[in-house]
């Protein structure tokens, strides 16, 4: 499992999330992005040339040496500087209200403890900073929803820990986040593939008086 999660799991991860519809997708969520960005689960890089010119620097999160391997050329010719800052965004390395917006994609279903990972984002936002998410989780509708459950096991070991079932919306209201512009949505392709193409996209703000 050491050489499957750390050398062949980034490399599928690279391809199967560098698809039409997810580029589509990576361009909607950081739409809006401003100053300094902190993004957990940076990977080998794919939101990197959908940053909006409002960024003015991204604090990149990511535990894989492969994966930031694999970022290399992406971060090399990206409008916006890119630093890599840390491995574990259940433990960032900065300081308290020190950065300006935050972005998540493809990451929250496979971090240990997601609302520790949370709490730290809220914790370095600003007040009124704004969490940016493009997660899969747990589905709105009951009969996707148990196949979810009954999937997540063989998910967990196939895809380094990756979880189908985790309820994005609520972790991030738990966190302390207002969710205003958090919607559902459904990747395309065939019905059988459903429980894994649940997803959550949106913004969800920490508010002003924190």
């Amino acid at each position: 499992m050491g050489v499957w999660s750390e050398q062949v799991v980034p490399r599928a991860t690279n391809l199967l999330l560098d698809t039409t519809e997810v580029r589509q997708l990576r361009g909607e969520v950081v739409s809006g992005l401003r100053g300094e960005v902190v993004e957990i689960g940076f990977g080998s890089g794919l939101n990197a040339p959908f940053y909006p010119q409002e960024v003015r620097k991204v604090l990149a999160v990511e535990p894989s040496a492969v994966a930031r391997r694999l970022a290399g050329g992406k971060v090399g010719t990206a409008r916006v500087p890119v630093e890599f800052v840390g491995s574990d965004a259940q433990d960032l390395p900065l300081e308290t209200s020190s950065v300006d917006d935050a972005l998540s994609t493809f990451t929250l279903c496979t971090i240990p403890d997601p609302m520790r990972a949370l709490r730290e984002l809220y914790r370095v936002l600003r007040p009124g900073g704004r969490l940016h998410v493009l997660e899969h989780g747990l589905s709105e509708h009951e009969g996707t929803a148990k196949w979810q459950r009954r999937l997540n096991p063989i998910q967990r070991r196939v895809a380094a820990g990756c979880h189908l079932d985790r309820p994005i919306e609520q972790l991030v209201g738990q966190a302390g986040f207002v969710a205003h512009e958090l919607r559902h949505d459904q990747m395309e392709g065939p019905r059988l593939l459903r429980p894994f193409g649940c997803l959550y996209i949106g913004v969800a703000t920490k508010p002003d008086d924190q």
